[in-house]
C-alpha cells in the first residue's frame, strides 16, 4: 500500500470486507498498531478510518477486545426520528416530558466512545421522564460534548426544549447526517425501577443507546433509554436528505 493512502480509502478497504461477509458479526479487527503497518499511516489516520466504520454502524469498541464487526443492520428508520421530521415534535400525542436533573459527569464506558473521548471526560447530561397517560415510559439520559453546550447554553437548564439535537444541529450548522440504534436488553437498577414505577424484584428492560452524528462527522448527541420489554437489534439511519448531503460535501 502506498504511503499516500487516506483514511477513506482504509475505511473503504475495511468496508469491503465486512459487506462482502469476509469480516463476520463479532470478528475483531485488526489493531490500531497493525493498520499503521499494513497501511503505512500515521495513528490519526488509523483511528479516523475506524471512527467512519464505527459511525455507519459497521463496527463496534468491545472492552479488552478492541474493534469488532457489529450484527446485522435493519436500514428502518426509528418512529421518533420520522415524527421529529414530519411534525417537528419529539413526543407523541398524549407524552409528556419531565426534565428530572441535568449537569455534568465524567463520560462512562458506554458514552465516551461513543462520543470518541476518554472515559471521565467532562460532557453534559440531561435525564428526563415521558410519560404516556400518566404513567412513566421511558427514563431517557442525552449526553452532549462540550462543543453542543457551547452554542445551546439551554440545555443546562432544566427546562425541556422539544427537540435538543435538533435546535443543537440549527445552531452549529450543519445537519445532521445519520443516527446509529444499540438495542440490548438487562437488568434495572433499582434508581430505573423507581422512576419507572417497576416493582418486581428484577426487571427486563429494553436499553435503548441513540448516537446521532452531523454530516460533518460530529456527534451531537448520545441518548440512552431505558424501557420495559427486551430484545436485540441494532440499525443505522441516515438523515440528511440527498440535497443535504450534497451541498455539505460541496461546501
Amino acid at each position: 500500500m502506498p504511503e499516500t493512502v487516506g483514511y477513506a480509502e482504509i475505511a473503504a478497504h475495511y468496508r469491503r470486507l465486512i459487506l462482502d461477509g469476509t469480516l463476520s458479526p463479532g470478528d475483531t479487527l485488526p489493531s490500531m498498531a497493525q493498520v499503521r503497518e499494513e497501511f503505512g499511516v500515521a495513528v490519526t489516520t488509523a483511528n479516523r478510518a475506524y471512527r467512519v466504520l464505527k459511525h455507519e454502524g459497521l463496527t463496534l469498541p468491545k472492552a479488552g477486545v478492541g474493534t469488532i464487526v457489529a450484527g446485522p443492520a435493519s436500514h428502518s428508520i426509528s418512529a421518533r426520528v420520522r415524527l421529529h421530521e414530519s411534525t417537528g415534535k419529539a413526543l407523541d400525542a398524549g407524552e409528556t416530558s419531565r426534565i428530572l436533573n441535568v449537569g455534568t459527569i465524567g463520560a462512562d464506558e458506554l458514552v465516551a466512545p461513543r462520543l470518541d473521548v476518554p472515559p471521565g471526560t467532562p460532557v453534559h447530561v440531561r435525564q428526563r421522564l415521558v410519560s404516556r397517560g400518566g404513567a412513566p415510559v421511558h427514563l431517557s439520559s442525552s449526553y452532549y460534548p462540550s462543543y453542543v453546550i457551547a452554542v445551546t447554553p439551554e440545555l443546562t437548564e432544566p427546562v425541556s426544549t422539544g427537540g435538543s439535537r435538533e435546535l443543537a444541529a440549527e445552531r452549529l450548522g450543519v445537519a445532521q447526517g445519520h443516527v446509529l440504534e444499540e438495542v440490548t436488553s438487562r437488568f434495572a437498577t433499582d434508581a430505573e425501577k423507581t422512576a419507572l414505577g417497576l416493582t418486581a424484584r428484577d426487571v427486563i428492560v429494553t436499553q435503548v443507546v441513540r448516537t446521532v452524528l452531523l454530516t460533518d462527522g460530529r456527534v451531537v448527541e448520545v441518548a440512552v433509554k431505558i424501557a420495559g420489554g427486551s430484545t436485540i437489534l441494532r440499525w443505522a439511519t441516515t438523515l440528511a436528505t440527498p440535497q443535504e448531503a450534497e451541498g455539505d460535501a460541496t461546501t
